[in-house]
């Protein structure tokens, strides 16, 4: 059973920093993909950031330069460094994981970021 847990989020001021952590269990990040994405209100879910089993790493426009991926193989787990946060980055954020072969795709329960002004 495939489960992923998130923590880190909060509230933070605009410009300030987060990170969030994606540990997983009964998958692992480093011969699969992990990502993150997430869904502001009234908004469709989106890719924020995603970290495949190369290396490779995909990000969202809005947030290159800002944000970066990572991950901790031993740890199993996938991080997500956000700074210079802005309003609009304000949204549930999904830790989601890929089996590299079947595509099989999990996701976590999510968890908040609110930036304030």
């Amino acid at each position: 059973q495939v489960q992923l847990v998130e923590s880190g989020g909060g509230l933070v001021q605009a410009v300030g920093s987060l990170r969030l952590s994606c540990r997983g269990s009964g998958i692992m990040f480093g011969g699969n993909t992990g990502g993150w994405y997430r869904q502001a209100p009234g908004k469709q879910r989106e890719l924020v950031a995603r970290l495949d089993y190369g290396g490779n790493t995909n990000y969202a426009d809005s947030v290159k330069g800002r944000f970066t991926i990572s991950k901790d193989t031993v740890k199993n787990t996938v991080y997500l460094q956000m700074n210079n946060l802005q309003l609009e980055d304000t949204a549930v954020y999904y830790c989601n994981a890929a089996r590299r072969w079947l595509g099989t795709q999990y996701w976590g329960q999510g968890t908040q970021v609110t930036v304030s002004s």
